[in-house]
This record gives C-alpha cells, structure tokens and sequence, in this order.
C-alpha cells in the first residue's frame, strides 16, 4: 500500500516475502546456534524488515531513476529473491532447506482477556501474538497515511506528482521511500509467516501469499483499514479450508472446494466482483520532472 499510495507498482510482493522468511530463518538458526536464545526469533525478525526495505531497492532504482517497467522489474524481482534464496541455502546448508528452528513463535493465550465468556475463545485465545502486532501496526499505518504530513506527501505523489513537485516535495524521494516501507512490511510478513507456520525455509515456504496480498490491496481499496479487513477475509477462507471438514455446516462439501476457496475469492476480488476499485491516479506512471 505505501508503494502504491506513492505511485509505484509493486507486484514483487512474493519475492520481499521470500526475502523475508528467508532472512528470519537463517537469522534465528544463526543466533540460536551462538546461544542467543528465545531472543534470537524477534531479533530475525528486525533483520527480515532491514533486509526487505534493502532488496526492495532492486524495484526503486530500477523503476524511478530508470523508468523500467513497473510491471516486468516487480516479476524479476520475484524470480531474483526465489532463486537466491534457494542458491544461499544450498551453499550454507548443503541441501534444499534449511533445518528448524528451535525458538519459534507459538500460539498462546490473552491474560484476562481470554476468559471473557464468548469473545475471549473466539478472539484472544490460540492466536500467535504477531497477529495482534500486526492488527495493531495497521491503524498505525492508517493514521500516518491520513493524519500526517508524511501521508499527505506520499498520497500526493501518487495522486498528481506535477502538482507535488510545484509544492516543493521531491517525487522521486517520496517514492523511494514508499517502495522501501513496502519492502519492510513484506520482509516483515514473510518472516513471521516462517517463525510462527512453517518454522524452516525452502523454496515452497512462502507460495502465493503475496499474490494474496495484493488481493487484499485491492479487496481493501488502497486504505489501511480496508486492507485489513481483506486481508482477515482472505485469512478466514484459508482457515475454512484446513478446518472445514471439522465444523458441522461444512463437513459435507468436498474437500477441494475448500482449498481452492481462497483463491477464487482472490479472483474475485482481482477481477474487481467486489466493487470498482480506483487506485492513485499516478499509479504506474513514471514521473520526469518538467512533463505533464
């Protein structure tokens, strides 16, 4: 959302993902293996938001100072960080994947909260902490990008460059930026995805979640709170279908049907089913200074 609130294109969602589970892995089996201890995860997890904003890098250079193809550079990007990732590990480790981790986040319980009749089983118990955070950090987002300068500037490049340059805001800067907060988010969800889930890294760690989170972007309509409540959505269907089978309504629809549930919403909600969606009006456009 900050890239393309900004007005760059960043369909290399999945590769800063990779990047980022990737660098949460390795980073906590390297800080487990010099003692650092249950530490070890959430500091992997501040080198997978560094590493991220640095490889998302690639995509800012190549699309606002040359004027690549948004598109195409967001494509490579995902092949770069795939292929990459997979070299290192089979240099470091000699095999496909890495080992697993030891200190890994797991599910737990609210104090207080979760004995609350109802509400607390349904929403403060058996849920890993990061989901909190990241609920949490995304009100956050939504004040910074609507009720701060810094938003203002970062919607206004995306929205009419030539009159945010008039006003004395350096486009290009702006850009940067807004590619490089797209980078940490990403590395920052791809990591926690390894450390709660999957608690190794391979090449099939992460597979699609950040098509899916592009799905959200614009299930949710380029605001905060909306990509959040595409993103629980999206959640919800993926939780339905490896729990389907157990709840009563559902335990008679095939199997397939629930796993493949998650993607045609994500479908739907590409293909614009869910309502017309308009993104910046400057999305996608390289912006060189003096031009309408």
């Amino acid at each position: 959302m900050f890239s393309e609130r900004s007005g760059i294109v960043n369909i290399g969602l999945e590769g800063l993902m990779v990047i980022g589970a990737f660098t949460g892995i390795v980073m906590t089996l390297t800080l487990e293996g010099l003692g650092v201890g249950a530490a070890s995860t959430w500091i992997a997890l501040l080198s997978a938001v560094v590493i991220g904003s640095l490889f998302s890098l690639f995509h800012a250079v190549a699309t606002i100072s040359f004027r690549a193809d948004q598109i195409v550079s967001g494509v490579a990007l995902n092949f770069l960080a795939l292929g990459l990732a997979v070299f290192i590990i089979r240099f470091m480790y000699g095999k496909g994947q890495t080992d697993y981790i030891s200190n890994r986040i797991y599910r737990m319980d609210v104090p207080i909260l979760s004995d609350i009749p109802i509400i607390g089983p349904l929403f403060f118990s058996n849920a890993y902490i990061t989901s909190y955070i990241a609920i949490i950090l995304a009100f956050v987002v939504y004040f910074i990008v609507f009720y701060t300068p810094f938003g203002l500037r970062l919607r206004s490049v995306g929205e009419h460059p030539m009159a945010a340059d008039t006003m004395g805001i350096n486009v290009n800067r702006m850009r940067y930026i807004g590619v490089m907060l797209s980078g940490a988010f990403a590395g920052l969800g791809g990591a926690v995805f390894a450390v709660t889930v999957a608690g190794n890294f391979s090449g099939t760690t992460i597979v699609g979640q950040g098509f899916m989170a592009l799905a959200a972007l614009i299930f949710g309509k380029w605001n905060p709170l909306g990509v959040l409540g595409a993103a629980l959505f999206f959640g919800l269907a993926q939780a339905l279908s490896i729990t389907g089978q157990q709840i009563p309504l559902l335990a008679n629809i095939p199997s397939v049907i629930l796993l493949i549930a998650p993607y045609v919403l994500t479908i739907l909600a590409l293909a614009g089913f869910v309502g017309r969606a308009e993104g910046p009006k400057a999305i996608g456009k390289p912006y060189i200074k003096g031009s309408r």
